[in-house]
């Protein structure tokens, strides 16, 4: 045992000179881990399996280090985050989480990121990810603005456009959840009355009985607080069904199989978006112009033209918060350590004016997805793709 010991005191005095020496160290010896668990199956696979891809463009190293990737599929389902988050943190030993695809998954995940002190960058955008902000809540960030912005936006355009009467049809999960308590919040303030509350589950496989009521109590515009291809159901219902007022979407739905799934009822509503999906429409002197179309071209050359969308964002915006992070967070600890998850965790809430596809971030002690309302766009779906109206 003594020389194994006296190797070992060796190899530990080599690492520390040449960390005060500001030498070079081995890949082996500093490796980031970043654990991902995503919903690349269930009702959020639109989503998810969109972000799995572009994991797939990751680099293979960061800050001059190598890192591993260690993607997981939670089927769209809390339960399975959870146990997909306890296990990177216990198994794999990661130093930070990406994911979930969906805000019910995210928000269960989010004591797993306190009890393990691991920071969780979210993919979704449930305000009740991040606030109010406890003790929990501190290890956790998102890089999707939160639902009461997407809400703001939409009711600053419905005002614009003299909407008084609005009608809702939502997910009965946080994610609608999260959107009607926003809805109900502002929509007042604006002059807008919210005549009709209904609400779905992700699995169901008809909403006819919800689109009469709201529809009967004569909406001008209404609301469909849902994501991805289950946003399609009450889309085609309502265009079925003849309704002749606006059709308002939560980001949620900036997906190409929801294009495909909803098919020509998709045409004229509108939806909230980040850069990503307009950004060539968007002025050179937009900041996020740059980024957003560099991501874009990248992604295409690997998946096809047009398959860019606005998840690939929000996976891109996770690894840019990272990068920009881990200067700082190396200067007080090595990957693999308390102290350095510590120290990263740090230095994601001390972001100021990091330029990401979904638009620029500065977090905050109290903030921690540092986006607003301003760098959201209201766009409308014309002729199968995602427009700024003009």
């Amino acid at each position: 045992m003594a020389p194994i010991r006296n190797l070992l005191v060796r190899a530990s005095s080599t690492l520390l000179v040449a960390l005060a020496a500001g030498l070079p160290i081995e890949p082996c010896l500093a490796q980031l881990k970043v654990g991902v668990t995503l919903s690349t199956t269930g009702g959020a696979a639109s989503l998810g399996s969109i972000e799995r891809n572009v994991a797939n463009l990751w680099p293979k190293t960061l800050g001059g280090m190598s890192v591993e990737y260690i993607v997981l599929d939670d089927a769209s389902e809390p339960s399975n985050a959870v146990k997909n988050a306890r296990r990177l943190v216990s198994e794999d030993r990661v130093d930070v989480i990406f994911g979930s695809s969906t805000s019910p998954n995210s928000i269960a995940m989010v004591p797993v990121a306190e009890e393990t002190g691991t920071p969780l960058i979210s993919l979704a955008s449930a305000m009740a990810i991040v606030a109010p902000m406890d003790k929990a809540r501190r290890w956790v960030f998102k890089t999707v603005h939160n639902d009461s912005s997407m809400i703001e936006a939409v009711l600053d355009d419905m005002q614009r456009r003299q909407v008084k009467r609005l009608g809702y049809i939502g997910l009965a999960d946080a994610t609608g959840e999260g959107y009607l308590a926003a809805l109900q919040t502002m929509a007042a303030s604006r002059g807008i009355e919210l005549v009709r509350i209904e609400k779905y589950n992700r699995a169901d496989t008809s909403v006819t009985a919800q689109v009469l009521r709201v529809t009967a109590a004569s909406p001008e515009a209404i609301f469909v607080a849902s994501l991805g291809t289950p946003a399609a159901l009450p889309q085609i219902e309502l265009v079925s069904r003849g309704y002749k007022g606006m059709v308002y979407h939560t980001g949620g739905v900036a997906n190409n199989d929801f294009l495909r799934v909803a098919g020509a009822a998709a045409e004229g509503l509108y939806l909230p978006v980040a850069g990503l999906l307009v950004a060539d429409q968007l002025p050179d002197s937009n900041p996020v112009r740059k980024v957003a179309l560099a991501l874009a071209t990248s992604y295409e050359a690997r998946y096809g033209a047009g398959t860019r969308n606005i998840f690939i964002a929000y996976a891109q915006d996770a690894l840019v918060l990272l990068q920009a992070a881990l200067p700082a967070a190396l200067r007080k600890g090595q990957p693999g350590s308390r102290e350095f998850r510590e120290a990263l965790r740090d230095a994601l809430e001390d972001i100021r004016g990091v330029v990401g596809s979904s638009g620029v971030y500065s977090m905050s002690p109290t903030d921690h997805v540092g986006l607003d309302a301003k760098s959201l766009y209201i766009a409308q779906v014309r002729n199968g793709r995602w427009t700024l109206p003009q």
